[in-house]
């Protein structure tokens, strides 16, 4: 496992051995915490590097999508326990890779990983064909096949868990992988592959480091690459998608989000409303989540109350280091980041009608030299506003008032996002009604909690292509279909 008191020098991971790259640049990994500490350095791959990581995984590839699905799922839970048994460790170094609180992040996503290669392990031998009515003297039956050798494009924000998406899955169905860790967190995927390499056959699994330009570019391009699978920006995913698809290549994208959580009068006095809004909101991953339910619909004879209650709440959140068990709110990824978030910030209060509800800057007691920000919240936004549109990637939270059901709806799904929602009302008919008419892949009723092994996720619209974390996204993810068709004796 990776060491995190002290910069240790790290190296990517192709067919079997750990190398420095073809070129001998390195990038030097800075920690959120404070922007003055160098924790790691790692080579800065290149087309070069991509290609033997390519070639490495597709020489695996015979022999992997060959065994028997038991010694797929024999691997993955070796995977599952060794993740597991070193859950804490992880957990330390994510939160000092990405700046996630340990507490009420970090821990679980290192805990979520384990639980995801266990699930797919579980569902191994659910990859499986039919035999369909032929008539005499026929036999007509499909096989579902590997799509061969995939590359994993992984994000900065909860890297560890977004793997856990994406890696067992391509695995169980007899792939091979080519991991590209995020430049700016790239630690903690280091420690998954270090963990792969004690359980799975050289080549099965690679790792690849440096900048997306570089490496991941060569990755979508590389044409012995059959399937490309991204989480990332929405700007980012139509590269992604438009560059595999000039090759026709699979591509499956998990991107942006802009979410609404909508709460009906009839919820307001429930004891749970709170804490489970401040949950959507995603504040305790800095709001640098796709899935944050970023703009909150009032009803106008809530608004004030419950807008009220919410900023008490918010304004308990400690920010501060994310190893503190202390802290619920760690660090932004870094000043590009932070400068991003102040942007927003500036432009939403610049708006005629605006009101700061809650400004947690003034009491943030952490600050330099880390990439600290607490949360916001601006009320009396219109819907139209860039604050309610675009995705901040921050803790920032737009609070818009409603009163017909149609219109909230309308301004709900008035966004070319449509990853997820949150629905917050007693009448479950009602809430029901609504969650047919709202656009997004992933809909949570009264309550605002994280993804689960098995629940199909992924977004409509520009907010991605194809699903993750399920059965079905394993098998419309990483399988192709092929039809068999035997004229009998």
């Amino acid at each position: 496992m990776t060491k995190t008191d002290g910069p240790t020098r790290e190296r990517m991971f192709i067919g079997g051995e750990w190398v420095d790259a073809a070129a001998g640049e390195t990038i030097d990994i800075i920690t959120p915490t404070d922007r003055n500490r160098i924790i790691a350095t790692t080579p800065r791959g290149r087309a070069q590097d991509v290609d033997r990581a390519v070639k490495a995984a597709r020489a695996a590839f015979p022999a992997w999508s060959r065994e028997r699905f038991e010694v797929r799922q024999r691997a993955l839970l070796q995977i599952a326990d060794r993740i597991e048994e070193n859950a804490e460790e992880l957990a330390q170094l994510t939160a000092l890779d990405t700046g996630n609180a340990l507490r009420t992040q970090a821990r679980p996503e290192a805990l979520l990983t384990a639980r995801l290669f266990r699930y797919f392990a579980g569902v191994a031998g659910e990859v499986k064909g039919l035999t369909l009515p032929a008539g005499d003297g026929e036999l007509s039956y499909t096989r579902r096949q590997p799509l061969g050798v995939v590359g994993g494009i992984l994000p900065w924000n909860s890297p560890l868990m977004i793997a856990g998406f994406k890696i067992p899955a391509a695995l169980v169905t007899g792939n091979t992988v080519v991991m590209k860790a995020a430049e700016d967190a790239p630690l903690t995927i280091v420690a998954l592959a270090r963990i792969c390499a004690e359980f799975l056959p050289d080549g099965v699994v690679n790792l690849v480091t440096g900048y997306g330009a570089e490496v991941g570019e060569a990755l979508v391009v590389h044409p012995d690459v059959d399937k490309v699978s991204f989480t990332g920006s929405t700007a980012i995913g139509r590269g992604v998608a438009a560059k595999a698809g000039e090759r026709l290549a699979h591509a499956s994208l998990e991107l942006g989000g802009k979410s609404p959580s909508i709460v009906f009068p009839d919820y307001a006095d429930q004891p749970d409303l709170i804490a489970q809004l401040t949950a959507a909101s995603r504040f305790a991953r800095q709001g640098q989540s796709c899935t944050a339910g970023s703009r909150l619909f009032l009803h106008e004879d809530i608004y004030d109350d419950v807008l009220e209650r919410l900023v008490a709440h918010i304004a308990t959140l400690r920010v501060g280091d994310p190893r503190d068990e202390a802290s619920d709110i760690g660090a932004v990824i870094n000043a590009k980041q932070h400068g991003r978030i102040a942007d927003y910030i500036q432009d939403g209060l610049g708006q005629d009608g605006v009101r700061v509800a809650y400004d947690g800057r003034a009491a943030l007691t952490v600050g330099e030299p880390g990439f600290y920000h607490a949360p916001m919240v601006l009320s009396h936004v219109d819907n139209d506003w860039r604050i309610a549109q675009e995705e901040i990637f921050g803790p920032v939270l737009s609070v818009i008032r409603w009163k017909d059901i149609d219109d909230v709806i309308r301004m709900a799904n008035d966004t070319h996002y449509g990853l997820a929602a949150f629905i917050f009302s007693r009448d479950i008919d009602n809430a029901l009604r609504i969650v047919d008419r709202i656009d997004a892949g992933w809909v949570q009723v009264n309550q605002g909690t994280g993804q689960l092994p098995g629940q199909s996720y992924g977004g409509f619209k520009t907010s991605g292509i194809g699903r993750e974390c399920s059965l079905e996204g394993m098998l419309e993810g990483f399988t192709q279909i092929k039809q068999i068709n035997v004229k009998l004796r």
